[in-house]
């Protein structure tokens, strides 16, 4: 399952915060003998500035590296033992780039809430910002009216509750294919990839919500898309000389900004392909007077929502067609990977602890009986599923580092964070808390139950101990469409198979 972490933590959303903290292998004697005299020069530049702030707790630095090397190989795992010895505040430098880690929820609680305007932002790593047409998607667009534009757009509009309704059957057909298809596998005595078949299903589903097409095919199109969004995973977790080192900034010594380049231009020209084909068909339907909602009987995706604003003249902001395209590029990356890890991690937990399993079996036979699949209006009536969801979430987190950049300078915990900081909240951490969750280590569903320890806690960053899509203004937008995925897809596989650790073994690895 490490694999499976590290495949999120070097995923778009996470670019500046995991897979790119190593020093590739390929790396020349001399470029790193010039980095280090540059970078010594900074520090000392960087010594002076701050030695007037009283700063969080910071272990020992390396005047190159800052605390780089500290951060190996999982920078999520490694900063909660750094905080275990210096405390849950933290202040490193990578490079040059100063950074702030909040490992507590009181921590994140003021990172989040208390002083949230301070830390609206978010840093801009170079890969990304060149894929997303120079910062014109969502995500990663700097705080101000565009973003709350988009933010408004994504509540009322794009993933709105009555949008996800009235695209729930896309939702349901792709389960329905799932189970039907990793059941015809068993019946055969076929093995299942189960990753490529969880994989295949976020995908179907994102890309049908989006674009009414599936992800699966067998065409050239969506072969095409599957290998823009795996190579833009790549090169945005490779280490970036350009994002640590200032003097590098503009100075593409790795070759890594024609790799970047490259992938742009395989995902630009795939998207016009698909914006003028879509063009096309809504004008012809539009002369064709079919109905309102651009074809008859046919409901309207997010990518038909995207036209809507790019042609609404009376729009409080003009969404550009580079700015549909850099939103795609958002959804894709971040709504594949992510959900299906939860769900990979869900099913090996309850592959390991037996018993939950079959508490969760027991339940779905007294609510849903075994003469129909569940569906996703059964989920409110299935609370111990939705806690082995919860407990999955909390142990696991697709995104253990929620990053943030501050606007200005600020106090947290009674330290200075500088302006321009680089600020991770370690999800990951906060969700192992022993102050916050008995025996942490345990998958304890029961926990969330009424009458738990951790009762009415919710996954939607109201507390500050459970974070697994943020908090605040700048929440992951996705959060009620993962979570319908995520229990809809999981409900039904423990409802129609039976699950055990392969070739006779006693836990999943």
């Amino acid at each position: 399952k490490q694999g499976s972490e590290l495949r999120s933590i070097v995923s778009m959303e996470m670019a500046l915060t995991a897979g790119d903290l190593f020093i590739p292998a390929g790396t020349s004697v001399p470029l790193l003998l010039l980095v280090a005299g540059l970078t010594a020069v900074l520090y000392t530049v960087t010594r002076r500035r701050t030695g007037e702030l009283r700063l969080p707790p910071s272990p020992f630095g390396l005047p190159i590296l800052g605390h780089l090397h500290l951060l190996m190989p999982l920078p999520h795992q490694a900063l909660h033992r750094l905080a275990e010895r210096h405390g849950p505040l933290l202040y490193l430098r990578l490079g040059s780039v100063p950074c702030i880690a909040a490992c507590s929820p009181d921590a994140a609680r003021e990172v989040l809430k208390t002083h949230e305007a301070a830390f609206l932002d978010r840093p801009k790593p170079t890969a990304v910002h060149r894929l997303t047409y120079g910062g014109q998607d969502f995500s990663f667009s700097a705080y101000g009216p565009f973003w709350r534009f988009m933010k408004k757009a994504c509540v009322h509009e794009l993933l709105a509750g009555r949008t996800l309704d009235r695209l729930s059957h896309v939702r349901r057909e792709e389960v329905v294919r799932l189970v039907v298809s990793m059941g015809q596998s068993a019946a055969e005595g076929k093995p299942v990839d189960v990753d490529a078949a969880l994989m295949g299903l976020t995908g179907d589903i994102v890309s049908r919500m989006v674009m009414s097409r599936r992800w699966t095919g067998d065409d050239n199109d969506t072969e095409e898309m599957r290998s823009v969004v795996a190579e833009t995973a790549v090169v945005t977790g490779t280490f970036n000389l350009q994002d640590y080192i200032g003097v590098f900034k503009n100075w593409d010594v790795q070759g890594l900004g024609k790799r970047i380049d490259a992938v742009h231009r395989k995902f630009d020209a795939m998207m016009e392909k698909i914006l003028t084909a879509r063009d096309a068909k809504r004008r012809q339907q539009r002369e064709s007077a079919d109905s309102e909602d651009g074809g008859e009987g046919e409901a309207k995706d997010i990518l038909d929502v995207l036209f809507d604003m790019h042609e609404d003249d009376a729009a409080e902001m003009p969404l550009s067609r580079d700015n549909i395209k850099a939103f795609m590029l958002d959804i894709f990356a971040a709504g594949t990977d992510t959900t299906t890890i939860t769900l990979e991690w869900a099913l090996s937990e309850l592959i390991n602890n037996p018993d939950v399993l079959r508490k969760a079996q027991e339940e779905m036979d007294a609510v849903v009986g075994k003469d129909r699949l569940v569906n996703e209006s059964d989920i409110p009536s299935l609370p111990y599923l939705q806690a082995v969801a919860k407990e999955t979430l909390r142990l696991h987190p697709t995104g253990p580092l929620v990053v943030r950049r501050s606007l200005e300078q600020c106090k947290v915990s009674g330290y200075d964070v500088p302006a321009g900081a680089t600020v991770f909240v370690n999800v990951w951490a906060i969700g192992r808390d022993p102050s916050c969750w008995p025996e942490p280590l345990e998958f304890r569903p029961e926990r969330f139950l009424e009458g738990g320890t951790n009762a009415g806690t919710d996954v939607r960053g109201q507390h500050f101990h459970m974070l697994p899509f943020g908090s605040g203004r700048r929440i992951c937008p996705g959060a009620s469409l993962a979570m319908l995925v995520v229990q809809a897809a999981l409900a039904a596989m423990v409802q129609c198979f039976e699950w055990r650790p392969a070739g006779g073994a006693d836990k999943v690895d």
